[in-house]
Order: structure tokens, then C-alpha cells, then sequence
């Protein structure tokens, strides 16, 4: 009978005995004896350590077995935060966004965007930074110049209606309210047609400046913006708003929210010839004053801090009067501060004058000038000035008549009460303090839209709107990593619309400890970006061969990290069609 040779393996088997689990690692040997095959147990490997069983495998599948000190890694590059972005990318469905086929331009304004986010540059140091990070090779944009993202940026600011139309569908419901909201930001140079001198919220009164507009749903979720010349003027760019909505997102049932001096009374008076169009605003302090007595009296605060009325100056509209107890204090307190700061000044130019050292009637007004104007504060002082003399008082009155007024604020709106109540109506108009929140993380925190490096308009308008979809992004990642930041998880309880909001416990427990429930490290927003970029790429190769092919190992995620990546696949995906 003929043997013929046969081939060695490794067999595993497993048993169960009296709840422990038992593995067996035979080394065996197949072979054909006759026309049958048969089988023969060579050793018996189960007392090895486990590694060493799988090396014997291994070699005898033909494995090329190395020495580990054998590799090198010639290169490491980060790459979790970069997948933490492009997980929510791809969660919001930015691809399709941007558009339905795939090309260059499109991935080079993924790559933009996702660089805002993880690190913002200058369009040239972007092209530099994406290189020392897995970004370049994950969305295939290592080639790109300079120029090459201007030119995206180009064929971004000419799909940006599309864009928004797709956000707006999304995001902006028939019935539900919208948040606009107006800043500016500085620009360098002087050759934008855009850039005028204005009114800075930046406090750069002397520089040029642009101005934009966002649009933003109930939840702060930004969906549009424009860019307006750096001098115009609030009201002027809020009708617009109201038709591109209408108009553009085909809403004619909507409520829009804007502060005090957005929705002026002429916008109003147009919005009312506009069926179905609702808003909620505020009233101005010196309107506020006129409605001192009747209807609206002091006394009614004692025993509530919430009161409904109307009157025949505003027709057709519900006002609610608020006055929050806490603000009162506040601003009290920075108005005495500010009164004895500019008294300890005007005591000081009294003196000077009084010792000779200011002696012409411009000179102390020119002096004069920069202390009230530094506290801003002059309306309560009375100041008389003449040559070689210098006297003020404080205008007690006035300042007592603006003092009534501390913590006092009026909503006013066309929504009846059967729509909205009056709670929800002053709550709704607090929810402006989330399109502030998008300012501050779009000027300053994280993604630093300032200052605008750029002088074409349309590079103006689309460097915007990148940073604006960089902060739709980045605000789907603060909502999903809630758990992990100093943040409220929890919805709110229903609470007193004019109080201060306050934290759950479960936040203050956050704050408090530094630390989760479960003993995990809370973080902000750019620390848990900053932990996942340990997560890195490693580019291996073996020293016998340094000219030969690397392959990559990436860094094993750490359980918070992993946590964390989870979390963002739980955001909600877009319906398809979108």
C-alpha cells in the first residue's frame, strides 16, 4: 500500500467542563494512504504560549516570519481627529450637499471645510498643514495649490443658493422659527469693495470691516448666511431675509425672531402686508420708557416678573413685559462702577485745571471728551466748561429714571397667544443667544472666520460660507459629543421664562468634578479633538528592504477615544433624497 506525503497544520478544538472553557492545539500531519486520506497527530502544542502557536501556523502556511526589530516606521501622521471630522462629513452627507457627481472642486472644499474646523489657516498654510495629517490622503487633495483652492472656492460661492436650499430643507420647517442675526469681522488690506467703515462689534472702530447675516433654526443649527458691505445698517438687511426664506426656501408659513434693532418698525410695517409671515422682537429702551405709567406700571413686578398687554401704539401686536431681578442687579452694578470711574477721571482733569495746567476752553473739552467717551457715560453727567474753569455734576434724575428701568425688557409680536404663549414667546426670543454663540465660534474660538485675507467679493462671500458650513459641521459634533463635554445633555425642564437658565445637576456634577459619571476626564471641544490625534497612521516598512512597499498600522483607540468615534455615528443621517 502506497503512503503518499502529506501536509502539517495546526487543528484547535475547544471543550466545555464544569463551566470553564478548554482549548487543545494539536499539531497533526494529513496524508493519503491508499485512496483515503488519514490524519496523524505529530505533537501536542497546547502548552505554548499563545503567540508562539500562531508564529508555528503561520510558518506552516508559508508565512514570511520577520523579526519585529526588523520594521521601522518612516513615517507617523495623525489621523484621529481627521477621522472624527470625516465621520460627521460623512454622517451629514456633505458629499451629496455639495454635489450630485463627484469632482475636484468638490473635494477640495471637503477638505477646506474640514481643515476649519480641525485647524484654521490661510488658504496657502492650509496646503502646507493638511500635509502632516491624514487629511490630504484621505480626500485626495495632497496635490492641491494655493490656486487650486481659490478656484474651489470659486465654483463653492456659485452653488452656494443650491447649498443653502438643501440646509434650509433640512433644517427649516413651515410653522417653525427662525433665528437671523447680524455681525461683522475686520478685513486686512484695502481694496475689497466690500470693506467700509462701520459700526465694529469687534471693537476695531478704525478699521475696515465687512458685515454678515446668518440664518439659523430654532436650535441654532446654521443653515444660510450673506455678506453686506462693512457700513450698512441692521434693519436694511432683514427684509431680504425674509424673502429669501419665503421665496428661495419656499416658506410662506414662518415665524422669524431678530434683536431690537433688526426688526424696526418699518420692517414691520412691510411684514404685515406679508400673510403668514410671523416675528418676535424686542422693544427699544427709549420705547420702553414711553410706555412707563399706563398700561405698564412698576408695581405690577411685586408679586410676578412676566406681564401681557397691548396698546394702541403697536396694533395688531402682543407685548410682554419681563423684568428679571438678577439683570437688574447686574446692570446696576455696571452702571455705579462706570459713574465713579468716570468721576475719579473728571476729579483729575478738575484738578488740572484748577492748578493751571489746562487753561483754554478746547483744551479741557478735548480732555474732557476722552473720559466720557471711554466710560460712555456722558448722558448722566452735566458739565460746564469755560476758560480757566472746569465744574460737573452728576444728573441724578436721569440717572434714577434709567434705573427704574434695570432688568426691564419687552417682547413684542404679532403671534397670537393661541399659536404662542407668553412664556414661549420670551424664550423663543432668548434663543438669539445661540446665533451669538455661532459669532463666537465663528470669530474667535475655534474657527476663526478673522481677519479676511482675501479682496475679490466672491472670495469674501465663499471664505464665509466655508467657515459657515465648517461651524455646521462642527456643531453637529458638539451635539452628538455632549456626554463628553462641559456641556447640558439634558433638555431643559420647563422653568421660568425671564429667570437666569441654570444647569442640571448632572452638569454641575460635570463642572464640579472634572469628570463624567462613569470617571471618564471631561473635555472642551479642541481637548477631545486634541485627544483623538494620538490616534495615528503609522507608515512601516523592514530594514532588509528600504526601497520596498510600506504598509500601515493605525494606532488601536484607546476605550474613551472609541466612545467618542462612536458617539458621532450616532447624528442623524439626511434623508437620501436631500
Amino acid at each position: 500500500m502506497t503512503r503518499r506525503h502529506g501536509a502539517v497544520h495546526v487543528v484547535t478544538t475547544s471543550r466545555t467542563y464544569k463551566g470553564s472553557v478548554y482549548h487543545t492545539h494539536l499539531l497533526r500531519r494529513s496524508y493519503r494512504e491508499g485512496g483515503r486520506v488519514r490524519n496523524e497527530t505529530v505533537g501536542n502544542l497546547s502548552h505554548l504560549p499563545a503567540h508562539i502557536i500562531d508564529l508555528v501556523r503561520r510558518a506552516l502556511h508559508n508565512e514570511a516570519i520577520i523579526p519585529l526589530d526588523q520594521f521601522e516606521i518612516v513615517r507617523s501622521t495623525p489621523h484621529g481627529a481627521v477621522q472624527a471630522v470625516l465621520t460627521t462629513m460623512d454622517r451629514l452627507g456633505i458629499d451629496r450637499v455639495l454635489g450630485s457627481r463627484p469632482c475636484p472642486e468638490a473635494d477640495r472644499v471637503r477638505a477646506m471645510v474640514a481643515a476649519r474646523v480641525l485647524e484654521p489657516h490661510t488658504k496657502l498654510a492650509t496646503t502646507r498643514w493638511w500635509q502632516t495629517c491624514t487629511l490630504a490622503d484621505e480626500l485626495g487633495v495632497a496635490d492641491a495649490t494655493e490656486d487650486d483652492l481659490y478656484r474651489a472656492m470659486d465654483w463653492l460661492v456659485a452653488r452656494q443658493p443650491r447649498i443653502e436650499q438643501q440646509l434650509a430643507a433640512r433644517h427649516l420647517a413651515a410653522g417653525g422659527l427662525v433665528l437671523y442675526d447680524l455681525t461683522s469681522t475686520y478685513m486686512t488690506g484695502t481694496h475689497c469693495p466690500l470693506a467700509k467703515r462701520g459700526y465694529s462689534r469687534d471693537d476695531r472702530r478704525n478699521s475696515l470691516q465687512v458685515n454678515f447675516g446668518l440664518i439659523a433654526n430654532a436650535d441654532g443649527c446654521p443653515v444660510a448666511v450673506d455678506v453686506y458691505d462693512g457700513n450698512v445698517a441692521d434693519p436694511s438687511t432683514f427684509l431680504p431675509q425674509v424673502a429669501k426664506v419665503r421665496e428661495r426656501f419656499g416658506l410662506s408659513d414662518v415665524v422669524f425672531v431678530g434683536d431690537r434693532g433688526m426688526i424696526a418698525d418699518k420692517a414691520i410695517d412691510e411684514l404685515r402686508t406679508q400673510p403668514g409671515v410671523g416675528w418676535i422682537t424686542a422693544l427699544k429702551t427709549s420705547q420702553i420708557r414711553a410706555l412707563l405709567g399706563e398700561p405698564l406700571q412698576l408695581g405690577l413686578f411685586d408679586e410676578r416678573n412676566l406681564v401681557a398687554f397691548t396698546h394702541p401704539d403697536y396694533p395688531g401686536e402682543r407685548l410682554v413685559a419681563c423684568r428679571n431681578p438678577a439683570l437688574a442687579v447686574r446692570r446696576a452694578e455696571k452702571r455705579q462702577a462706570l459713574l465713579e470711574a468716570t468721576t475719579v477721571e473728571l476729579t483729575k482733569v478738575q484738578a488740572m485745571v484748577a492748578r493751571g495746567r489746562l487753561r483754554r476752553r478746547e483744551d479741557i473739552g478735548v480732555r474732557v471728551g476722552r473720559v466720557i467717551n471711554k466710560y460712555q457715560v456722558a448722558k448722566h453727567f452735566s458739565l460746564t466748561i469755560r476758560d480757566g474753569h472746569f465744574t460737573f455734576t452728576r444728573r441724578t434724575a436721569r440717572i434714577e429714571a434709567e434705573a427704574a428701568l434695570d432688568g426691564i425688557y419687552i417682547i413684542r409680536t404679532n403671534l397670537p397667544k393661541r399659536r404662542l404663549s407668553d412664556a414661549a414667546a420670551v424664550r423663543a426670543y432668548k434663543r438669539l443667544a445661540r446665533v451669538e454663540r455661532a459669532f463666537r465660534t465663528l470669530k474667535s474660538i475655534d474657527l476663526q472666520v478673522r481677519p479676511i485675507h482675501h479682496w475679490l467679493p466672491d472670495r469674501v462671500r465663499s471664505h464665509i460660507f466655508l467657515c459657515v458650513l465648517a461651524y455646521y459641521v462642527e456643531w453637529h459634533m458638539r451635539e452628538a459629543w455632549r456626554p463628553m463635554l462641559f456641556a447640558d445633555e439634558h433638555a431643559p425642564v420647563p422653568r421660568d421664562p425671564v429667570a437666569p437658565a441654570h444647569r442640571s445637576v448632572s452638569a454641575d456634577h460635570k463642572a464640579a468634578r472634572h469628570a463624567t459619571a462613569d470617571g471618564q476626564p471631561v473635555h472642551s471641544f479642541r481637548t477631545l479633538l486634541g485627544t483623538l490625534t494620538t490616534i495615528v497612521r503609522n507608515h512601516c516598512r523592514t530594514r532588509t528592504a528600504p526601497d520596498g512597499p510600506t504598509f500601515a498600522v493605525t494606532t488601536t483607540a484607546t476605550d474613551a477615544q472609541r466612545h467618542a468615534l462612536d458617539l458621532l455615528k450616532t447624528i442623524p443621517q439626511p434623508v437620501a433624497s436631500m
